[in-house]
């Protein structure tokens, strides 16, 4: 009897489905700046969980929602919150900001240039909605009072100016009238302490009698002293080239500004050959006078023995210096009378 219960007993447990109870999955575990403050601590298989990021961050990529296998593991996710991120936040006029990045919980910090005052914060910080926590400053420039006036001077702004304020980059130009001269700083200006450039002086200023040229005249008759901001005018004797300014003038320093210079004509040192002056050919005896004036140019002709051709070569006067070219053979007086169809100035040229 005892052996016919057991095999009942088998009987009736084979007749049963062996079940393996479903595993859990634990508190997901996820990447940085994920919110994860209601996640619970056990999810049964097939439940979902949808990732979201914490305040001031933003998805950046990955799916957002995992899901719980029966296996006890979560489905694998790239999802990933990055900083979220404020706009540019300059320009600042007059001034500069410093800043490292614009993302999340990054702190800029602004300064004005100089001769510029910061109205407003001095920092600011990127919030978790993309804003910034305050608004931007304002860098107004350093006030001046109005310059001093030299002693028989006047003043010239440099905009328009009303009551009794100017700002740092306004300036200011001096003026003497002659003979008084206008002695240190032509223009002033509103500087970064508030104070006004040190002004100028407006002196009395003369010069010596102006002093002649060699080959040159002065247009004055009377030898005298001339004031600030006088002018003389200087001229050249005939056939003499002016170099230079034709005026001079008395300087601020108590002396003239540099005078011209009279350049001297030149003699074309040549006896007998061709010369090419002012677009022609010309014998040296029909240059008459025979005079060419500072800075002009002429040619003289040489010989290419070897190709047996004539060629030009220049040269310049200078202050009564004309220089013959070393290639320059002057004929003899047969060749040059009997046979001037010989010279280089009258064969074929090169």
């Amino acid at each position: 009897m005892h052996q016919g219960f057991l095999l009942l007993l088998l009987c009736q447990l084979s007749s049963y489905t062996l079940v393996t109870p479903a595993k859990v999955c634990g508190r997901p575990q996820v990447g940085p700046n994920t919110e994860d403050s209601d996640f619970q601590r056990v999810y049964e298989a097939g439940q979902e969980v949808f990732l979201a990021c914490k305040p001031g961050y933003t998805a950046d990529s990955g799916p957002r929602k995992i899901v719980c296998a029966v296996s006890g593991t979560w489905s694998s996710s790239a999802f990933k919150c990055v900083p979220k991120r404020c706009s540019n936040p300059g320009p600042l006029l007059n001034g500069v900001i410093l800043m490292a990045d614009i993302a999340f919980q990054s702190t800029i910090n602004y300064t004005c240039n100089e001769g510029y005052i910061l109205h407003g914060p001095n920092t600011s910080e990127c919030l978790h909605d993309g804003t910034w926590s305050r608004a931007l400053p304002v860098c107004n420039p350093v006030t001046c009072g109005l310059p001093e006036i030299p002693k028989h001077a006047t003043v010239r702004y440099s905009r328009r100016v009303e009551g009794n304020t100017t700002e740092f980059g306004d300036s200011v130009a001096y003026d003497c009238s002659p003979p008084l001269a206008l002695l240190g700083n032509e223009v002033g200006f509103c500087l970064p302490n508030g104070s006004w450039s040190e002004p100028p002086e407006c002196r009395l200023v003369t010069c010596p009698p102006p002093a002649g040229i060699p080959n040159g005249f002065m247009s004055f008759a009377v030898v005298r002293d001339h004031g600030y901001g006088e002018r003389v005018r200087y001229g050249c004797q005939a056939n003499y080239i002016l170099e230079g300014s034709m005026e001079v003038e008395c300087k601020k320093t108590g002396k003239w500004s540099t005078k011209p210079v009279c350049r001297a004509p030149c003699t074309v040192g040549i006896e007998r050959g061709r010369i090419f002056y002012n677009n022609r050919k010309i014998w040296i005896e029909d240059l008459k006078p025979n005079r060419v004036l500072h800075n002009e140019m002429l040619a003289v002709y040489c010989k290419n023995e070897e190709k047996e051709c004539g060629y030009p070569v220049v040269t310049k006067c200078f202050d009564g210096t004309l220089k013959i070219p070393e290639c320059y053979k002057e004929p003899g007086r047969v060749t040059y009378n009997v046979r001037p169809k010989t010279l280089p100035s009258e064969i074929k040229m090169c």
